[in-house]
């Protein structure tokens, strides 16, 4: 089956749709051909032009593919996914025009400051609080679904859906599919490629990350929040961490995976504008030594 693979903004330090610490959008889409690949994903909402022929017309000079668009929000707040629906419907409204975009990543809130890694919420929902949330991620989805797409639900970092045990909990409450990230699996304690033999009918989409075991040890010694274990490198490009990539792309055969994967490794914030590059040309042939 055809496996083709892309790369997120993400992976050139990009979090935010605007800030000083971000490539131009313009030099990350040219690096991103650079390095190899072959789609591209939106990133966070306004980061890449919003008008279609704009943005086309950028894409096409670089031989790229959209592929995807993101939106993130807190599903235990309606007024939260009530702004994510609207988003989802702009973006909907964009990712028309490009006919290899099929998805948007659902993206849950972080139960801890993203600077601080203090709480933010309990990490520990009530059944109360399970059933809004799962509405809440259903209803985003399905409102993708009313555009024509594919709301794929994105398991995070310290977000109340990161461990095996509660995607499978999700997985069994809603219909929803998933946007199945490595690295965040990894982070979580799991195994990714057991779990996606195991759930591969609903994992359409996949964002292909590793994770640094030995960083990972070293930030719950010493408390670390995410972002601060970002710039210690607990993600890494992939084949440097601890995912047998061929190993996934042998599962992905085996299951016959069709589509895109997309790289995804944070970076944010990059110390210089020219780290991205080689980082993901690296990850890039360490893929294609692994069968991608």
């Amino acid at each position: 089956m055809a496996v083709k693979v892309g790369i997120a903004p993400d992976s050139w330090g990009v979090w935010f749709p605007e800030h000083e610490k971000q490539t131009p959008w313009y030099r990350c889409m040219d690096e991103m051909k650079v390095a190899g690949y072959e789609g591209v994903e939106l990133g966070p909402w306004g980061y890449f032009p919003q008008d279609p022929a704009i943005l086309k017309n950028a894409l096409n000079a670089r031989g790229l593919s959209l592929v995807a668009g993101t939106v993130g929000g807190n599903f235990l707040d309606d007024q939260s996914v009530d702004e994510m629906c609207e988003t989802i419907d702009d973006i909907a409204a964009l990712l028309k025009h490009f006919p290899e975009a099929k998805y948007i990543v659902l993206l849950p809130a972080m139960y801890t400051d993203l600077e601080t890694g203090e709480p933010v919420m309990d990490p520990n929902l009530t059944d109360e609080q399970w059933m809004t949330y799962c509405r809440n991620v259903q209803r985003a989805a399905d409102r993708a679904a009313a555009q024509g797409f594919i709301g794929a639900f994105h398991p995070h970092v310290d977000c109340h859906v990161q461990t095996e045990e509660q995607i499978e909990r999700l997985l069994k409450d809603t219909d929803v599919v998933l946007c199945f990230d490595t690295g965040h699996h990894v982070y979580g304690g799991g195994e990714p490629v057991s779990f996606y033999r195991k759930h591969a009918d609903r994992i359409p989409y996949i964002h292909i990350k590793d994770c640094d075991l030995s960083v990972k040890a070293k930030m719950d010694a010493e408390h670390w929040s995410f972002a601060r274990a970002v710039t210690k490198d607990i993600m890494v490009e992939p084949g440097k961490g601890s995912i047998d990539f061929a190993d996934l792309r042998k599962a992905l055969d085996e299951k016959g995976y069709d589509g895109w994967v997309v790289v995804e490794q944070d970076l944010f914030p990059v110390k210089s504008f020219d780290l991205p590059l080689p980082v993901a040309a690296r990850g890039r042939e360490n893929l294609a030594k692994a069968g991608f």
